[in-house]
């Protein structure tokens, strides 16, 4: 199995409900690094899985929807606590809806799976991996 990684970041405002999520109950900012790692198990006529650069491109596109934006205010979120798993999957599941659209080129045929870690800080994150 092949696995190419591009990497970007977002900032967001969000806040949630619940009282395990403590002061985080309170609007507040958060900052992600975010990988996304593109997988398949053969390469392309050029012998690359995906190319780089469009890849680079549409995970810049994905991640700067949600990017300097309060989350409590986006009709997609409506009634969604926005935990890092949440955003996670929701950073896949677009991008994998590009893989699928064709955007990503030659990638449509060799990428089967995507996996989308977003990491809070130097000491957690979460990832939600899946299939094209």
């Amino acid at each position: 199995m092949f696995s190419v990684t591009v990497r970007d970041h977002m900032m967001v405002a969000h806040s949630f409900r619940g009282e395990v999520f403590g002061p985080a109950q309170q609007l507040h900012g958060a900052t992600f690094v975010v990988d996304v790692t593109f997988k398949g198990p053969r390469l392309d006529d050029d012998d690359i899985l995906v190319d780089i650069g469009l890849a680079t491109q549409h995970v810049h596109e994905v991640v700067g929807e949600l990017t300097y934006r309060n989350l409590d205010d986006d009709p997609a979120f409506a009634g969604v606590n926005t935990s890092t798993e949440v955003l996670a999957r929701t950073v896949a599941d677009r991008v994998c809806e590009r893989v699928r659209a064709g955007r990503l080129g030659a990638a449509t045929h060799q990428v089967t799976g995507l996996a989308v870690t977003l990491h809070e800080s130097h000491v957690a994150w979460a990832t939600y991996e899946r299939d094209v």
